[in-house]
This record gives structure tokens, sequence and C-alpha cells, in this order.
């Protein structure tokens, strides 16, 4: 039966499968016209496909789309200039993607490969916290957990603010802010996380008030009662607001 559909479609077509168009036959041009449209990760998985497609996954037309619109800024104030001087707007994008850290390696700062997005990561190390150098109420603990391999740890206190000016050259975009606060202390046991919970308390009585603004006047702020300990490990606030400054 697969023998007779075979020959039905090759009596049928008169022209052989190796004169038809294939993928080897799309110019180049077309393939990068099509790659301005998708996503870095996608187009890196095209790349592989032949000729074209490779040479299309390298020009600089495409991945111009895909980097910063102040990219230049960028590159300048994260790297010398031999570091990047001849690179193509490919190896630039994948310098970028990978996390930098700066500012005595407190903040770190990368391009995201879905997105092509600037994505900022700043440490505890980094914030203003109430009270950070006094042992009676913080601890610095070590953990593979945080990015930057150290997290600010509270003992006790009545209050405390977490504040920070970030001066960094944001493109215009529409961002989205994470405070993460981790309720409870944790460990590992045969390999596996476990939390703690017996000295956290007092979360619950009054909310923590999260809040955002911009150079440009935006302002955004919310107040979120915190789980309580004994079921929730973390509290995450997101924001998302358009932001038109160079100042965050």
């Amino acid at each position: 039966m697969g023998a007779a559909i075979s020959n039905l479609s090759d009596s049928g077509g008169g022209e052989s499968a190796a004169s038809r168009p294939g993928l080897g036959d799309i110019p180049e041009a077309c393939i990068a016209s099509v790659f301005l449209y998708i996503t870095p990760l996608e187009i890196c998985n095209l790349a592989p496909l032949n000729r074209a497609f490779r040479g299309a996954a390298s020009s600089d037309v495409v991945w111009e789309t895909k980097l910063p619109k102040n990219c230049q800024e960028l590159i300048g104030l994260l790297f010398s200039p031999e570091k990047y001087d001849g690179l193509s707007k490919k190896d630039v994008f994948a310098v970028l993607s990978r996390p930098i850290k700066f500012d005595d390696g407190n903040k770190e700062v990368w391009v995201d490969r879905w997105t092509g997005r600037v994505c900022m990561s700043v440490s505890a190390k980094g914030m203003a916290i109430t009270g950070i150098d006094d042992r009676r109420y913080w601890n610095w603990i070590p953990t593979d957990e945080s990015r930057f391999q150290v997290v600010a740890y509270l003992l006790q206190i009545w209050w405390f603010e977490v504040d920070r000016i970030v001066r960094f050259p944001l493109p215009p975009d529409t961002y989205t802010l994470s405070f993460r606060l981790h309720l409870g202390k944790f460990s590992k046991r045969l390999g596996r996380r476990v939390s703690h919970f017996e000295h956290t308390h007092g979360w619950e009585i009054k909310p923590v008030k999260f809040e955002l603004t911009t150079s440009d006047g935006q302002q955004v702020s919310d107040l979120v009662r915190t789980p309580p300990s004994s079921l929730y490990e973390s509290c995450e606030k997101y924001y998302g607001r358009p932001h038109t400054s160079s100042l965050l």
C-alpha cells in the first residue's frame, strides 16, 4: 500500500523531489527579513539549518534590532573600549546577555535572551537598610540561592526601611519591578531545601509598603499584608509601568 501511494505521487507530479524548491533555495535576505520578527533564541535554533540561515543569523541588520536602543551607551558604561571594539552585533548581544556585575559587584545588568530587554538585579548589599550594620538586628548569610551569594538576615527589629536610588541609563520601556522577601530561615537536609519559621513573627500585624518612583515623576505604591510565615516562604510584589526617563 505504501508503494502504491508512492507511485501515484511520482507519476502525478511529473517532477522529482530533488528539483523541487526547498529551504536551501530561500534567499538569505528573505530569511533575514523573517528573523527581524522572531526572538534571539529562535534565530540561534534556526541557524544550523543551512548556509543561508547561518548567514542571516549572523547579520548585523538582524541583531541591530535585538539590541537595546541605547546599546552604545550601555557598552561604554560597562566595558572598556578594547573589549567590544570590532565585535559583530551578534557578539555584542552575546556579551550583554550574560550578567555583568558593576558598582562593586552589588548590581548586575543583562539583556534578556528572549526579549532583548534590559534587566537589572540589586543585591541587599547595594541597598540602604535600617540598622544593617548593627549585628543585634542583622547578619549577612552566604547562600547559593542568591545570584550575589549573600543575603541580609533579620534577627529582630521594630521596623525598618529598604531604600536605594539607582542611576542607570535604562532605555525607555515598560519595566517590572520585583521586591523579594523570604520569610523564615532556610537550610538543606539530604539535598532538599528545608524552611524554619519558629523565630518568624510579627509580619502579619502591619502591611508592608512597596513603592517605586522614577526620575520623570512616575510613582506607584501598594500596601501588602505579608502572608503567615507558617504557610508561605516568600512574598514578591511586581510593578509594571511605562518608563520614559533614562534614570530609574
